[in-house]
Formats: structure tokens, sequence, C-alpha cells
């Protein structure tokens, strides 16, 4: 049985740091709080073998292990992940950004299109705009936004 032990030991070891180089090469994975879980398992395993499997020692030092890495691992998600805007864009989302006319703009239609960031929507407008126009989104209903152009920059 003594043998198993330092093999099984230097496994957990072998195995927490995969986890853990993992959750550096992958963000988001949430590997830190088994990796260290198992980084401290199988170093008592190797050094301490009879306090881990008889004694209160092991159990607490395995719970102390995972709180400590769930101290770590909540503000290194929120680093690593910052809050961003939401992934499906909404009309209503748009209203106030600013756009650039790729296809012209006529009304009574919804032939012309707008880039917004690295979308194109539909757009409507009240009088024609020409391409490279830059417009500011007003509205919109379903996948169009109604735009109007912006006033051209002042030259200094």
């Amino acid at each position: 049985m003594s043998a198993i032990i330092p093999v099984f030991g230097i496994l957990l070891i072998i195995i927490g740091i995969a986890l853990l180089a993992f959750e550096l090469v992958h963000p988001g994975a949430l590997l830190l709080i088994p990796g260290s879980i198992l980084l401290v398992a199988g170093f008592l395993y190797l050094f301490v073998p009879n306090e881990l499997l008889d004694s209160w020692v092991g159990p607490l030092a395995i719970i102390l292990a995972a709180i400590v890495a769930s101290l770590i691992e909540i503000p290194y998600y929120r680093w690593v992940a910052p809050t961003h805007r939401p992934l499906s864009t909404t009309v209503e989302g748009l209203v106030g950004q600013e756009a650039i006319v790729t296809t012209a703009v006529e009304p009574g239609t919804l032939r012309g299109k707008v880039r917004v960031r690295s979308e194109i929507w539909s757009a409507r407008a009240v009088h024609p705009i020409p391409v490279g126009t830059h417009v500011r989104i007003v509205g919109g209903e379903g996948v169009s936004v109604a735009v109007e152009p912006l006033p051209p920059p002042k030259a200094s």
C-alpha cells in the first residue's frame, strides 16, 4: 500500500498542474478550484499520507484549498472576462449610434443599408441619403433602422 501512495500523489499533482495550465490557456473553463484541490491532495499524499487518510487534517487542508482557490478564482474571472454589451443587437440598443451608409437610402423603401459597428442593417429615411454619409440611428422597427444624416464636420 505504501508504494501506491507516492504514485497516486504524483498522479494527482500532474492532473492538478494540467488543469491549471489548461485554465491559463483557455480562461473560463472553471478549472482553478479542482486543479488547486488536486495539487493539495497530491502533496498531502506524497508528504503526509497518514494525515490525509487517518485524521481530520487532510480533509481540512483540502477544504481550505477549495476556499482559497474560490477566493482567487472569482476576481480572476472578473478580470479575464470583463462585462460587455449583450451579444444580440436590437434596434432599441442601436438608437443614438452613428453609422455609415453603404447602399443609398431612398425614402419609402428598405433598399438602403448602413453599417453600425460591424453589422449591416436595412435603413429607411425621410430624405434620400447617398453612400458614404455618416448618419445617426433615430429609431427602427423589426430588422430595419430609421436614420438621419449627421451634420458635416466643421472645418478648423
